[in-house]
């Protein structure tokens, strides 16, 4: 059974810069593609980035392109988050996800592993 642990969450001033890490054990992590979501109070969870399998195809909403890179290390066993220019609407638990795919989705329900979430708190 493969799981998902973050880290790197904490509270930064706007414009500030974080770096969320996703550490997941078992055998079947390079066969997944991975994903970042996050949900802020009383909102629905929202699919931030996501990595194909070999780490070649990324993907992002359109709110943090540009100012958040996802990457993974098939090593180690892990994918990152990158997070620069940070705003306050960047506020939320961020969650690490896995894929029954080696490509990603945009939806949450193509996800069957999830880490237990990390707080991102963007100050103004």
């Amino acid at each position: 059974q493969v799981q998902l642990v973050e880290s790197g969450g904490g509270l930064v001033q706007a414009g500030g810069s974080l770096r969320l890490s996703c550490a997941a054990s078992g055998r079947t992590f390079t066969r997944r593609a991975m994903g970042w979501f996050r949900q802020a109070p009383g909102k629905e969870r929202e699919f931030v980035a996501g990595i194909d399998w070999s780490g070649v195809n990324r993907y992002y909403t359109d709110s943090v392109k540009g100012r958040f890179t996802i990457s993974r290390d098939n090593i180690k066993n892990e994918v990152y988050l990158q997070m620069n220019s940070l705003k306050p609407e960047d506020t939320a638990i961020y969650y690490c996800a896995g894929d029954r795919s080696v490509q990603p989705s945009y939806t949450s329900a193509s996800y069957d592993l999830w880490g237990q979430g990390t707080q991102v708190t963007v100050s103004s």
